[in-house]
């Protein structure tokens, strides 16, 4: 196994779990189900905002068989498809399986919404506003 460059820069302060953090990227999933990352407008006129939209291709299962959850900066979503005992196959090409796909978020991003339509899982993320803090420290002593 090949251990990513750690963060011992000096320059690199308080990043202690960025390592682990692109570990857990770095790893992935298998591949299902495929999504896209779009970016969008959120909003209208003055209260436009750009935002996030993730969409999972998810046919086949039901709202019912979808979890969408923000779990420690993760928005993690899991399908379990349901398997009818009592159906006979003749021929299975299309297998009821589960998965789990997780996208790491920055902070303060925001899953706002998810809608299911035509076999495809939309959620939409917001991003925050992006805020420019200046602040003076006191220096103390002689």
């Amino acid at each position: 196994m090949t251990r990513m460059m750690q963060f011992n820069s000096p320059f690199l302060l308080g990043f202690d779990d960025m390592e682990q953090l692109l570990e857990r990227v770095a790893k992935g999933s298998d591949g299902y189900p495929p999504y896209n990352v779009e970016e969008v407008i959120a909003g209208s006129g003055d209260t436009q905002k750009r935002a996030l939209r993730i969409t999972l291709a998810v046919a086949g299962f039901s709202r019912d068989e979808l979890s969408v959850t923000l779990e420690d900066n993760q928005l993690v979503i899991r399908g379990r498809q349901r398997d009818g005992s009592e159906r006979v196959f003749l021929h299975r090409g299309i297998a009821a399986r589960q998965f789990q796909r997780a996208f790491v978020l920055a902070d303060g991003m925001d899953a706002v919404g998810a809608s299911l339509e035509n076999g495809l899982l939309s959620i939409d993320l917001v991003r925050p506003e992006p805020s420019k803090l200046v602040k003076t420290i006191e220096i103390s002593g002689q």
